[in-house]
């Protein structure tokens, strides 16, 4: 019994202990949801959105310039210069993932096609470029994107890097990272919820276990207490 309840633990414990990837669409910063906050230039090292780090020289954080693909809040990889954003997380190593998110690009600066790279710690770099003619503020274009990488260690940086110069880049929103699972050969699917129920169902089985012990040596100690 106690080896079930340990293995039980280490699971439950290595589940919980991971640090997931958090807001891809960019809506709350250190202090909690921005609401009204509106446009703003933050520079290389700025970790005022909540789990990212701004590289390059500097990014727009965007609230009301644009429509948003998601939520309120966007981004423009150039500032006045070309910049990017990046995050650490947890992974396993072996594990593949999936990201996806949505591009578009500043239609107001700049020329009408805007690049962007993104690169996993331990991946290859893929390119992306959308076009923005034909396109406004109000009428952004926004288009899913895919990439995959396979985790080479406990943590994963992703980067997002504009590949423009000057003002006016491409623009970032709702990006979602997902482990996939493997279904046969090299095919592989994004988990379903049934694979958190089964993290719920292992923990409620850990507090049985305990409960069920404790209750064992309750039971015993009574049985030999001298006093009785």
């Amino acid at each position: 019994m106690h080896k079930i309840i340990i293995a039980l633990a280490l699971f439950v414990a290595a589940s919980a202990a991971a640090a997931p990837f958090q807001n891809g669409s960019f809506e709350n910063h250190a202090g909690g949801e921005r609401k009204g906050f509106g446009d703003v230039m933050l520079s290389n090292g700025d970790g005022s959105i909540t789990g990212w780090v701004v590289t390059g020289s500097n990014i727009d954080y965007l609230g009301s310039y644009w429509v948003a693909a998601d939520g309120t809040f966007s981004l423009d990889l150039n500032g006045v210069d070309q910049g990017g954003i990046a995050q650490t997380f947890d992974t396993v190593p072996g594990q593949p993932y999936l990201v996806t998110f949505v591009l578009a690009g500043n239609p107001d600066a700049g020329g009408p096609v805007k690049s962007i790279q993104v690169q996993a710690s331990g991946g290859s770099a893929s390119t992306y470029s959308f076009d923005t003619t034909g396109h406004s503020v109000t009428s952004m274009g926004w288009t899913g994107q895919t990439y995959t990488f396979t985790a080479t260690s406990t943590s994963t940086t992703l980067g997002f890097s504009s590949l423009e110069t000057g003002a006016g880049g491409p623009a970032l929103d709702n990006v979602v990272v997902a482990p996939l699972a493997p279904t046969g050969g090299n095919v592989y699917t994004v988990p379903t919820l049934s694979t958190w129920a089964g993290l719920l169902l292992l923990a409620g089985l850990l507090g049985t276990a305990l409960w069920w012990q404790r209750g064992r040596e309750t039971t015993h100690s009574d049985a030999s207490d001298p006093r009785d």
